[in-house]
Formats: C-alpha cells, sequence, structure tokens
C-alpha cells in the first residue's frame, strides 16, 4: 500500500538515500515500495545529538536510512547502556525499543524513541 506524503514549500523528505526538496507550493505524492521515508523534521542530526536519547534516535536513525541493521549493532548497545545509566525508570521503554530494533521494525523504534526524547528532560543526571 502506498505511503501518501503531503510536503509544504521547501520541505525536505529522505527516502532511501535520498533528500528530496518540495518547490514553492504545497505538493502530495505517493511513495511505492520498501525505501525508507523520514520526513526532515523527525531527522536528528550528529550535530543535534546531545543527549542520550537523541544519540540513540541518530543510530537507530541510520540503521533505519541505511537498512543495515548488524554494522550499526554495536554502537546501538553502547548507547542502550548509556541511556539505561542516565535514566533509569526507562527500562519498559528501551525494552519496546529493543523488541522493535529485534523484529527490523525500526520507524516503531523511532516512533518510541521519541517519546523517550520527549521525557528525557525529565530523568535525573547521570
Amino acid at each position: 500500500m502506498p505511503l501518501r506524503v503531503e510536503l509544504k514549500p521547501f520541505e525536505r523528505i529522505i527516502i532511501g538515500e535520498s533528500v528530496i526538496i518540495n518547490s514553492g507550493t504545497r505538493t502530495s505524492f505517493l511513495v511505492d515500495g520498501d525505501a525508507p521515508v523520514l520526513r526532515e523534521k523527525d531527522t536528528v542530526t550528529a550535530e543535534t545529538a546531545d543527549t542520550p536519547a537523541k544519540r540513540l534516535y541518530h543510530c537507530v536513525q541510520t540503521m533505519y536510512l541505511k537498512n543495515d541493521i548488524p554494522r550499526y549493532r554495536a554502537p546501538y548497545l553502547g548507547l542502550i547502556r548509556e541511556l539505561q545509566q542516565a535514566c533509569p525508570g526507562s527500562a519498559e521503554a528501551i525494552a519496546t525499543i529493543n523488541r522493535h530494533v529485534s523484529a527490523g521494525a525500526l520507524y516503531k523504534a523511532l516512533k518510541e524513541i521519541g517519546k523517550l526524547m520527549k521525557r528525557e528532560e525529565a530523568c535525573p543526571a547521570a
């Protein structure tokens, strides 16, 4: 089933390893296939990954966009440990993220990490 995407003027979207930049008008299109799709607003850059949850998000985002879980498995596990230490109360969310990553459901893992990023400021400092 194709994914319907609406883009605002000059909004960016990543499809696979390509970045598509919308022109000056609102547009809508369908993406049909297995390529990973991620809106620019849903990305975390290496420069903005300044918290444990954001660093984990960036790692899983890279796994997702590159379609390569094994290559990023070791850094991922290190970032999971870092997040567990920084926010011990996140064990249930981390278990859910691990299940999604293990099943290859990386977009679902990103959504779960996004929830953690919103709650991260409530975690005690490590």
